[in-house]
């Protein structure tokens, strides 16, 4: 009995022994395994990285490419501006100009009268501050009124009976101002 005992013993511990052998091959096995399936998930997050990264250099290129077409368009742009930018103000003195013209040729006819070049001025000149207000383009004439050194620009001071301290008696020229912003003072005299 102590054989069978014994034999029943040794019996299971080669059944022990082969468990473990198979346990470690399972192991084995499905460490393997998971090794594989890690590495092709490695493989694939990084080809989907590649894929990834290859998009945004393509996109990267591309913004620039549109960036460099935008400023270079702008800079046309600009360039234009600068060269054409009275072109508008330039097409509606034109005419101003002709009129002009007619009017000296007007005058050197032997038939021209005084009074008919007098009309002809007056209308070119109306003309041409009709030109100016369309540009925005403000006539300063300030006769009658209080100096105002922001506008104005005072030639000389004469005493005035007639007029109240720094009134403007006489304009000498009369200012501009584009989109009230001042191009030209009023020359002007002023009341002591």
């Amino acid at each position: 009995m102590e054989h069978k005992l014994m034999s029943e013993q040794n019996n299971q511990k080669q059944d022990d022994q082969l468990d473990s052998v198979d346990i470690e091959q399972a192991s084995e096995q499905t460490l393997e395994q998971a090794e594989e399936v890690v590495e092709q998930d490695v493989h694939q997050l990084l080809e989907e990285a590649r894929q990834q990264a290859s998009q945004h250099w393509d996109s990267l290129l591309r913004v620039q490419a549109d960036m460099e077409n935008l400023r270079r368009r702008t800079r046309i742009d600009i360039e234009n501006a600068h060269k054409f930018g009275i072109e508008k103000l330039i097409n509606a003195l034109v005419p101003v100009a002709d009129s002009l013209e007619l009017g000296l040729d007007a005058a050197n006819k032997p038939e021209a009268s005084v009074d008919s070049i007098r009309e002809g001025l007056d209308m070119t000149f109306k003309q041409l501050l009709d030109v100016l207000a369309d540009f925005n383009v403000e006539r300063i004439n300030p006769e009658g009124e209080k100096f105002d050194p922001q506008k104005h620009e005072a030639m000389t001071m004469i005493p005035s009976p007639n007029h109240e301290t720094n009134a403007v008696v006489e304009v000498f020229q009369k200012g501009y101002a584009l989109n009230d912003r001042l191009i030209r003072p009023a020359r002007v005299i002023v009341a002591q």
